[in-house]
């Protein structure tokens, strides 16, 4: 789908100021939500009534969680306050009251099973994630300076909420990460070294 020039504007907009990608992401959708919920209507011809219309909409018609309404309204507010210069007032909308849901939690040998069918690469992405509770984009952006083996641990930089930590390195995924390391350390000495005159 071809975005139109307002979009295209808007998304740089939200580059320029240096926005997370997720975030660049969730805000375009939410927008183009909202023009689409009112028959592709102009945002600067729209009032802040509309946007109580559409957070009421989806609160009580689509029953989005709380956080996802908040995200939505963060995108508008975006839209409005920052984008367009033109203030939101208050807006009384219905919040959302979706109760949160349980996580279903897999069993040890449901675990097992997930695992046999995996290939060696995501089998070790995924024992990662599931033995030091890593989510999916603090494990791909893991380098080998984050794994500490002499004490069993790793730093995840830039986590949520842009916060670092220090988790476990499960001791079944050391021998592998160790030959990770020494086939890294294999390529790089194949590469020509660039020498400057």
């Amino acid at each position: 789908m071809t975005k139109s020039p307002f979009m295209a504007s808007l998304q740089h907009e939200i580059r320029r100021r240096g926005y997370a990608i997720k975030t660049e992401k969730s805000y375009l959708y939410w927008v183009r939500r909202f023009i689409l919920f009112h028959h592709k209507q102009h945002p600067t011809d729209l009032s802040d009534e509309d946007v109580k219309t559409f957070l009421s909409y989806l609160a009580n018609a689509q029953q989005i969680s709380p956080n996802t309404q908040k995200v939505a309204l963060n995108a508008l507010a975006f839209l409005y306050n920052q984008f367009l210069d033109q203030p939101l007032g208050k807006i009384a909308f219905s919040p959302s009251k979706k109760s949160p849901r349980i996580p279903i939690v897999l069993s040890k040998e449901e675990v097992a099973r997930i695992f046999a069918y995996l290939g060696a690469r995501d089998k070790l992405i995924c024992g990662l994630m599931y033995g030091s509770g890593l989510r999916i984009n603090e494990c791909l952006r893991l380098r080998i300076k984050d794994w500490d083996f002499n004490h069993n641990a790793i730093t995840v930089h830039n986590g949520k909420g842009g916060k670092s930590r220090t988790t476990l390195l499960p001791n079944q995924l050391t021998g592998e990460l160790h030959t990770l390391c020494e086939r890294a350390a294999d390529i790089i000495c194949m590469i020509p070294m660039c020498v400057k005159p």
